[in-house]
């Protein structure tokens, strides 16, 4: 099983304060891939502790977390003590993660903001 390392840019949002997107802020997300980019649920399964989310912003310090799951949904766990950190990633089991797609992520506030794939490369 090999794990990818997805990056993820912060894209256009009309009507938010990001209208123009900011490549400054995103995520970087470690995760296993089929070969047709989507999550690969066996592998995820067998690999929970090495799926990895770091969240960058210029203004705020990266915040390191790991992939989560809960049935169908999947989130972004910064802390596993609570879900109150906890980012919910929009029917992200349906996305295809290849540069040029997008993936949307609902902020400390439920808004859901569009992040654009930038690079996706294997990890040794």
């Amino acid at each position: 099983m090999t794990l990818s390392r997805i990056i993820m840019r912060l894209a256009r949002n009309p009507g938010t304060e990001f209208a123009d997107g900011d490549d400054h802020r995103g995520y970087t997300l470690t995760a296993p891939l089929t070969d047709d980019g989507m999550l690969d649920l066996d592998a995820f399964g067998k690999a929970k502790a090495d799926c990895t989310v770091r969240r960058f912003a210029p203004d705020e310090d990266a915040t390191n977390g790991r992939l989560a799951r809960r049935r169908d949904n999947w989130y972004f766990d910064y802390d596993d003590q609570t879900d109150t950190d906890d980012e919910a990633v929009h029917k992200l089991g349906q996305h295809r993660f290849a540069v040029g797609e997008y993936v949307s992520v609902a902020d400390e506030d439920g808004r859901l903001l569009a992040y654009k794939v930038t690079d996706v490369q294997a990890v040794d």
